[in-house]
């Protein structure tokens, strides 16, 4: 149990009388109710402002744990300090209020919620480092060279009447240069890491028994997905997620994409469409709408159909399409990737576990992912938005910069937005309503 204010003395004193702590010094004791009677046996830690998590008072209460036991001290802790004005704390209020009193920047803040959330080891180190300061010490060292460049465009604009050349005598285009150098392996290494928090949405679509929830299986190590040779087993999504070098994958398995007049192939068993089936084939155009890669099932030992290009025809633009050969075992193919102007295509065997190294790798290719050996930071879409536009304001100051003493003006303004679209990851520059969004999603307590 955290507890956290401008001033605790009085909630201390309502839950545990005259008991005097010791800041940042553990002290065994009872927690009880009102009337002396005892809730739990614990630790309470007692830390004064600013030397704190928020940088206010808290009083961390340490008990067995238990639903029932929890509710009651928490019960009691709201009972003792609603004359204090104590309640219940909005999700992470705590990380928030540690922003507002300089114990945490912006990029630190959301690096703790991305340490809790991490799905891997990769992801949790990247958050580390984010919330240990990494990642905003660069950008703070990217801000200062910018207003460093800025003060001499600047100067020049002051002093226009000074014979000395500011821009000239410090190679301001040699600096801008440096400055945008550095912002690109900056935006590399934050869209790697943003790759290790958000990971892919990869979709198996596909007609009826090409084997997508064999490749599901295979991909996860395990039989998550019931394989029968009847059409429309498959009645709703599957998801499971993997992980290649760090990286999440959603991999989700959908009902197979057929019509009545679909024709059956031998040895497989025929069944009319029903209404459980025909809203799962629904909702498999719906996640093939939202994917971030498709994996377009195919049966390579009956070659290519008029409804699998029926399919095709109706995958969205822009979504990066793997075809995915199946059942090479019967059909004598090799494993092989084929690079083919429509798109990259697989031969495997999901059952016989072949070429799937293949389709591992390719779907690392396609994420954009390369193992650089360098430090991640665990970044959110908005530190690659902000990272962008900067780049985009450095290239237009870039421009500016080539016309001499003609656009000095318009040189500055692109490396003033440079700098507030720098200082909007650290939270230097950034509105309320963003502040609202970002700690909403943070989990209670922290």
């Amino acid at each position: 149990m955290r507890i956290s204010g401008k001033d605790l003395a009085p909630v201390i004193t309502a839950l545990f009388g005259a008991t005097q702590f010791k800041p940042r010094h553990a002290s065994y004791l009872p927690f009880t109710q009102a009337d002396g009677t005892v809730i739990d046996q614990g630790i309470a830690i007692y830390f004064k402002a600013p030397h704190s998590y928020t940088g206010e008072d808290v009083l961390e209460l340490q008990g067995h744990g238990g639903p029932v036991v929890m509710q009651m001290l928490l019960s009691r802790c709201l009972e003792a300090g609603k004359d204090a004005g104590l309640r219940l704390a909005e999700p992470g209020e705590f990380t928030q209020r540690a922003f507002l009193n300089d114990k945490l920047d912006l990029a630190q803040a959301e690096a703790v919620s991305d340490l809790i959330e991490a799905s891997t080891e990769a992801a949790a180190k990247s958050a580390s480092q984010s919330l240990s300061g990494a990642f905003s010490k660069v950008i703070h060292a990217l801000v200062e060279k910018v207003v460093h460049l800025r003060m001499l465009v600047e100067a020049t604009l002051d002093f226009p009447e000074e014979e000395i050349d500011f821009l000239e005598k410090s190679n301001a285009r040699g600096q801008l240069a440096t400055i945008q150098t550095a912002l690109q392996k900056v935006f590399e290494q934050a869209a790697q890491g943003a790759l290790l928090r958000a990971g892919l949405n990869v979709v198996l679509a596909g007609q009826p028994n090409v084997g997508k929830s064999s490749l599901l299986n295979v991909l996860a190590g395990d039989d998550v997905a019931i394989v029968t040779p009847i059409a429309g087993t498959t009645r709703d999504k599957v998801t499971e997620t993997i992980h290649i070098e760090g990286i999440p994958l959603n991999i989700i398995d959908t009902a197979g994409i057929r019509h009545e007049h679909d024709e059956v192939e031998e040895g497989q068993v025929a069944n009319a469409i029903d209404t459980v089936e025909r809203i799962g084939i629904e909702r498999t155009w719906a996640e093939v709408e939202k994917a971030d890669v498709i994996l377009h099932l195919l049966d390579a030992s009956r070659g290519p159909t008029r409804a699998d290009e029926a399919i095709v025809a109706r995958f969205p633009e822009g979504v990066p399409v793997i075809r995915i050969w199946n059942k090479i075992d019967l059909s004598g193919h090799h494993a092989s990737v084929d690079e083919m102007s429509d798109a990259t295509h697989i031969y495997l065997s999901a059952h016989e576990h072949i070429g799937i190294d293949l389709l591992r790798k390719e779907l690392l290719r396609i994420a954009g992912w390369e193992q650089t050996g360098e430090s991640l930071y665990l970044a959110r879409e908005r530190h690659l938005i902000a990272l962008k536009h900067a780049h985009e304001h450095l290239q237009n100051a870039a421009e500016y910069a080539a016309q001499n003493d003609q656009s000095l003006d318009l040189f500055a303004e692109e490396l003033r937005l440079t700098q507030d679209r720098l200082n909007s990851i650290t939270g230097e520059f950034t509105s309320d309503d963003l502040l609202g969004v970002i700690f909403s999603r943070f989990c209670i307590g922290k």
